[in-house]
């Protein structure tokens, strides 16, 4: 087994463990992951190897460049990588078609972006929906299982409201709903603060910290430090590296 930095290599994968019986959600191993710009080629990742176990609320730091955003699509499922590992609850997703990938992309993963990517004419309740309708629930299960989870981030009543008539922090809060309402393994939030006042920001991670509190799994990439002082855990990158990997005294336990 490595450590959570990756300095050794990690053990073959128990293929004949069912996912609800590992501890990690999240298990990468040597991931690379290489773009060609013209005649350069740049290197975004080189053999980053990680562990994140449930219930964790971790942090990925970097300046711009550092590959924490190629690293967060290619734990999404939004990406592959070019080498290396990557098992999602024991499923080898690395290796898996772009339609595989979509379907665990919709049932394991939840979203939460810095420009709330809320469609502007859809309603609150049909904006969290989106995920369901594309997993086929039926209609009256996909209507209640989303007015759930806004009553859970606390908009309950605003369920028929369309963005333009929501405040930031409220758009903020149906983003999390929607990446909420498919019982997701793993929370991924880019930037989430990033749009907001301080005001606002700090209800949202207050949100976060209820979500950790309990049991969601959360992996949070930000350039802020105060952000990340929240998590329990902190991943700093820079070229591609992980180059600490540790706790976090000042994160919520």
């Amino acid at each position: 087994m490595v450590n959570r930095c990756g300095v050794t290599a990690f053990e073959a994968h128990p293929m004949n463990a069912k996912p609800e019986e590992l501890p990690e959600v999240i298990r990468a191993a040597g991931l690379a992951r290489r773009y060609v710009m013209g005649v350069e080629t740049i290197h975004a990742l080189r053999g980053v190897s990680l562990q994140v176990d449930a219930g964790e609320y971790v942090a990925i730091m970097g300046p711009s460049g550092s590959g924490k955003s190629t690293l967060m699509n290619l734990l999404g499922c939004l990406d592959t990588p070019d080498e290396g590992d990557y098992w999602l609850r024991g499923q080898l997703v690395s290796r898996m078609s772009s339609r595989q990938l979509a379907l665990i992309r919709n049932r394991e993963v939840g979203f939460v972006f810095q420009s709330f990517a809320l469609l502007p004419r859809a309603t609150a309740l049909q904006n969290v929906e989106l995920p369901l309708i594309y997993a086929h629930v039926p209609r009256r299960e996909r209507i209640r299982r989303s007015l759930e989870a806004l009553r859970s981030v606390g908009l309950a009543d605003r369920a028929s409201h369309r963005p333009a008539e929501l405040s930031g922090g409220q758009r903020q809060r149906v983003a999390v709903a929607r990446a909420l309402v498919t019982d997701p393994s793993l929370l991924l939030a880019d930037e989430p603060t990033g749009n907001l006042d301080t005001a606002t920001g700090e209800e949202i991670l207050g949100l976060f910290d209820r979500l950790h509190e309990t049991g969601h799994t959360i992996l949070l990439v930000t350039h802020d430090q105060d952000v990340a002082a929240r998590a329990a855990r902190r991943i700093v990158m820079r070229d591609g590296h992980i180059v600490a990997d540790e706790g976090n005294p000042r994160g919520k336990e």
